[in-house]
């Protein structure tokens, strides 16, 4: 017999164990080489376990087991021949007469259950402990009206908590809707997200400075644009290439916003790694675009569109995700109109893009109605001086505002790559 034991690979540098999220198999199985046989969740991202080789698999792992890299989580017999088509499909048809069965034994249980839907009536009346008490007078629930489950009619605590009082009108002074609770374990992706978050709070001195941003000129070249630049580069033109734009050229205006602290001492990086924050179906990922500052507004829109699509299809590499310097999240789409965004460590400073509303401003001594934006950054003070961070989110809000003279060059047509 040719055994082969699947041993859990390392899903990148520095992840140790992974947890086993969901065998997409069942023990006893046969698979196909490649074929994916389970999810597995890192502190960075959820991956795919596919078959190494073809045969019938013996699972050595649970489904919320912590397992090391390196270690046997399946056995793969690679002699086992491959079953015939309909095979599988006999017990399926062996389950048909059964479930026929409780249909016989209804009858019974419901005479059973009787006497026990009486019992509550008669203990109507019965007296409050003095913890129950409390709580009744509280809500100003008489005693009286609340069935006790205790002994003799006696009303507990939890009678107490569970007694509502009744709406205008109402009779009613217990809850009678679904009361159930579902609880599940949260990922080791969500758990490790969790842990980043707290010790942002934590051990950061972060603040938060706001301004807002006029779209109308970003607005215009989309509408002007924006089908000869989907059929000449393949990609939409969207707001995240006009924003990744503003934000490396104000990385590179102020250097201190595009570095990280490690212990004693600060580092400065000479590029532009930056994450964007996209959600996917196990929560917020933050794939990178290396060297943006060397990319066209094509290369941002289409990077962009693939690593997009990589998280919600769950197959976003570690590697994408690993590094950056600086962060951009983009709240808007679900209708943020303003929010303080958290840090991304080791990064220093992230930027937050909120919804775009049509609102009177004052241009010229007159009041008009343009689209605008409220855009906040966030940013750890003990390596950005606020005069820093407020040049930087203006000189952000200049690209913005301007967009054909500061980011595309004078020449809004070569600038965008027509």
């Amino acid at each position: 017999m040719s055994i082969l034991e699947m041993k859990v690979p390392s899903p990148g540098e520095s992840i140790t164990e992974v947890e086993i999220a969901t065998w997409l198999v069942k023990d006893g199985d046969y698979v196909e080489k490649d074929q994916p046989i389970a999810e597995v969740d890192s502190d960075k991202a959820t991956l795919e376990l596919p078959a190494e080789e073809s045969g019938v698999i013996t699972l050595k792992a649970e489904e919320g087991d912590v397992v090391q890299v390196g270690q046997v989580v399946c056995l793969i017999d690679r002699d086992a021949a491959k079953p015939a088509g309909g095979a599988a499909e006999a017990p399926k048809q062996e389950e048909a007469p059964k479930a026929a069965e409780p249909a016989k034994t209804e009858a019974p249980k419901q005479e059973a259950q009787k006497p026990a839907q009486a019992a509550p009536q008669s203990y109507a009346t019965g007296s409050p402990s003095p913890a129950a008490k409390k709580i009744l007078d509280e809500k100003g629930i008489d005693a009286a009206q609340v069935s006790g489950s205790g002994r003799d009619g006696r009303i507990s605590k939890s009678d107490a908590e569970l007694a509502a009082k009744p709406a205008m009108g109402g009779s009613s002074l217990s809850a009678t809707g679904a009361r159930s609770t579902t609880t599940t374990k949260l990922s080791v992706l969500r758990r490790k997200i969790a842990q980043r978050l707290v010790s942002v709070k934590n051990e950061t001195a972060m603040l938060t400075t706001f301004n807002e941003v006029d779209m109308s000129e970003i607005f215009r070249l989309r509408k002007q644009y924006k089908e000869e630049f989907g059929q000449k580069h393949g990609v939409g033109l969207g707001f995240m290439s006009f924003f990744t734009k503003a934000v490396t050229r104000a990385l590179q205006m102020y250097p201190d916003v595009n570095a990280s602290i490690d212990g004693d001492f600060k580092i400065n990086y000479d590029f532009c790694d930056i994450s964007i924050a996209v959600s996917g179906p196990k929560g917020l990922m933050v794939p990178v675009l290396r060297n943006a500052e060397n990319m066209s507004f094509a290369n941002v829109e289409g990077n962009i569109k693939d690593l997009a699509t990589k998280v919600r299809d769950g197959k976003i590499t570690v590697d994408e995700m690993t590094g950056g310097t600086f962060t951009i999240t983009n709240g808007g789409t679900f209708g943020s109109m303003l929010s303080t965004p958290i840090i991304n460590p080791p990064q220093s400073a992230i930027l937050g893009m909120h919804n775009i509303i049509q609102r009177p401003v004052a241009v010229d001594g007159q009041v008009v109605i343009r689209p605008m934006m409220y855009v906040a950054m966030s940013y750890d003070h003990r390596i950005i001086d606020g005069k820093e961070s407020v040049g930087f989110l203006v000189a952000v809000k200049e690209g913005i505002d301007n967009p054909v003279e500061i980011l595309l060059g004078g020449d809004e047509r070569k600038g965008l790559g027509l």
